[in-house]
């Protein structure tokens, strides 16, 4: 009777501290366990994953952006030359008298008689334009007044090159010796295309400037990564002094327009190849 109640206390005894010891290991038992292992190596299977996108975005880039980072500054020009089509003037007139009512009464009729003289050889109203209208006094050495002088001149534009000269001769009769002509220059109404041309050229020398370095530094050159553009365009002009022979002059006044050049220059940076 005692053995069989020890047997029986062992045994349960026995089984207790089995599953007690496995409870301190793991609380959550074998089946808790394999539940764990689940998230943990999903995670590890995305961070590989993502690791790998990265490594390959960044080898892609490497092969796809050829630019090593430096730069190279030069600066091309480009000239084109083209024949002038217009050309502008002063002139005017010049009257003195005892007063400076009388002197301004002489200029007004005369300013009109040259006005329409040059409207009557090609000269367009639009294109005339009042510059200056001057009175002052005239005065000796002691400072007392000797009379007053009126100036009144015009800005003058024209693309009737070929009637230019006779127009000029003809104001010339039409005032006398009291006209006033400060100077001719001449330009290209329409530079557009002229300039375009001139930008090309010198794109075209930037780039076999900036090349000729770039080889010599053992690279070549990559695409551009700026570009200043200076416009320079030079004139051509004739400066004629006030000049009271020209009333007595036969025929039109001669005119020469010759040629006038263009250029432009250009600030280019390039990127230099790795």
């Amino acid at each position: 009777m005692s053995d069989h109640i020890d047997a029986s206390s062992d045994q349960p005894t026995h089984d207790h501290g089995h599953e007690h010891g496995h409870d301190h290991g793991d609380p959550r038992g074998p089946r808790g366990r394999r539940r764990g292992r689940g998230p943990r190596s999903l995670f590890l299977l995305v961070f590989a994953i993502v690791i790998a996108a990265i490594a390959f975005i960044g080898e892609t880039l490497g092969h796809t952006n050829s630019s090593s980072g430096a730069t190279i500054t030069v600066t091309g020009s480009g000239t084109v030359t083209g024949k002038p089509n217009t050309m502008s003037f002063q002139i005017g007139v010049q009257n003195v008298a005892t007063s400076a009512k009388e002197a301004l009464k002489e200029n007004n009729t005369q300013m009109r008689k040259l006005q329409k003289s040059l409207l009557r050889n090609g000269i367009v109203k639009k294109n005339m334009q009042t510059s200056g209208l001057n009175i002052y006094a005239n005065t000796n050495s002691a400072g007392v007044i000797t009379g007053f002088t009126v100036q009144d001149n015009l800005n003058v534009t024209t693309h009737q090159l070929n009637s230019a000269g006779a127009a000029l001769d003809a104001a010339a009769n039409a005032v006398g010796n009291n006209i006033q002509l400060n100077g001719v220059t001449f330009s290209i109404s329409n530079q557009s295309k002229l300039l375009a041309s001139a930008r090309a050229r010198a794109i075209q020398n930037a780039h076999t400037e900036a090349t000729q370095i770039a080889k010599g530094a053992d690279t070549t050159v990559g695409s551009i990564a700026r570009v200043i553009d200076q416009e320079n365009t030079g004139t051509g002009g004739v400066f004629y002094p006030v000049n009271t022979s020209l009333k007595a002059a036969t025929g039109s006044v001669p005119i020469e327009s010759g040629s006038q050049s263009i250029n432009v220059q250009v600030n280019v940076v390039y990127h230099l190849n790795s």
